[in-house]
């Protein structure tokens, strides 16, 4: 089978996959108690009224009939329109989901940088001083829950010496670069907008690096023990033997056969943080998926919790197929299959 038959086969399967997850989705969502039109119009709103606005929205027909409706819809290409935003869910995610994109892609550049020289560090190094130190900080970053960190982050950085920004994407005197992508650091750079960049730029440290933190801690562990297996090999001793120099042992032959258990990691790492990034968004104001996420449960937003729920499920399978070929370049051997 070549790539093109494998990535079909593939996209293929994304159908049945993505069918079963808005099942559960939508019966799960409307199971929860509560009444979206009570919640739009408020509490004293007139009883009438409340009733009109349920049959407009389609809520006393029987969930499967909405279930219908509602797939009906998306193969039109519309998710419906949120309840929160009085906007289509589309047009949401289009604006929302950059944001989460920018930071995500941030956090993980930091964790892919930091995290697997730390893990070849601390292989290389096993039971000696840095290797202790290393998995000590690993094991700090996936026990410190993220909003705590955030929260230390912004009152040293940001009140103390206030030399960070505390929250949202851009300063309040800074407009928004010209929409190519939706994510500012990108649009400032494709644009020659240095300003904008520069101001978007410091905005993802501190959430930057609270995101990383947990993610550079599991990539570092694992790195370690894919390292310390492979080092362990023949053809490693081998290397040694014939006067490979430590750096193109490690970089040259372990690291590229120990990358696959770390590749599949960051993969799965990357598609949480996408979804995963409530907390972090929070502390930090950050207007991505996660705060909208947020607000479509808190009011029941039957057609923005399922357009969320949709979005990671597909981004989800699209990084896990990227990820498959990878494998395919760092082993030549593998087959598709």
């Amino acid at each position: 089978m070549d790539a093109i038959q494998y990535i079909s086969k593939r996209l293929l399967l994304m159908i049945p996959i993505l069918f079963g997850i808005s099942v559960l989705t939508f019966f799960i969502s409307h199971t929860i108690p509560g009444d979206p039109a009570r919640l739009i119009l408020g509490p004293k709103a007139d009883p009438v009224i409340i009733k009109e606005l349920q049959e407009k929205m389609g809520l006393n027909d029987p969930v499967y009939v909405q279930y219908g409706r509602y797939v009906s819809g998306i193969l039109q290409g519309d998710l419906g329109n949120s309840t929160y935003t009085q906007q289509a869910v589309v047009n949401d995610l289009k604006r929302y989901f950059p944001a989460t994109l920018e930071l995500t892609l941030f956090s993980m550049i930091i964790t892919v940088l930091v995290g697997i020289p730390f893990g070849i560090i601390s292989a290389n190094k096993k039971d000696k001083i840095p290797d202790q130190i290393t998995r000590f900080a690993a094991l700090i970053g996936v026990a410190m829950p993220a909003f705590w960190l955030g929260i230390i982050l912004l009152l040293f950085f940001y009140l103390q010496l206030g030399v960070l920004p505390g929250a949202g994407r851009l300063d309040t005197w800074v407009s928004p670069p010209a929409h190519i992508t939706g994510m500012y650091t990108i649009d400032a750079l494709l644009t020659g907008n240095w300003p904008v960049f520069q101001s978007a730029f410091i905005h993802l440290i501190l959430p930057g690096i609270t995101q990383a933190a947990v993610t550079i801690g599991m990539i570092t562990r694992m790195t370690r023990s894919s390292m310390l297996e492979v080092l362990r090999s023949d053809y490693v001793r081998t290397a040694y033997a014939k006067g490979g120099s430590q750096n193109r042992v490690l970089y040259g032959h372990a690291l590229q056969n120990g990358m696959m258990p770390i590749l599949t990691l960051i993969g799965m790492t990357f598609g949480h943080s996408l979804g995963g990034s409530v907390l972090v968004e929070s502390v930090f104001s950050w207007p991505g998926l996660g705060k909208y996420a947020v607000n479509a449960i808190t009011y029941l937003d039957f057609p923005a919790v399922m357009g969320v729920t949709l979005l990671i499920a597909v981004l989800f399978i699209f990084v896990n197929l990227i990820i498959d070929i990878f494998y395919q370049v760092i082993d030549p051997r593998l087959k598709y299959e």
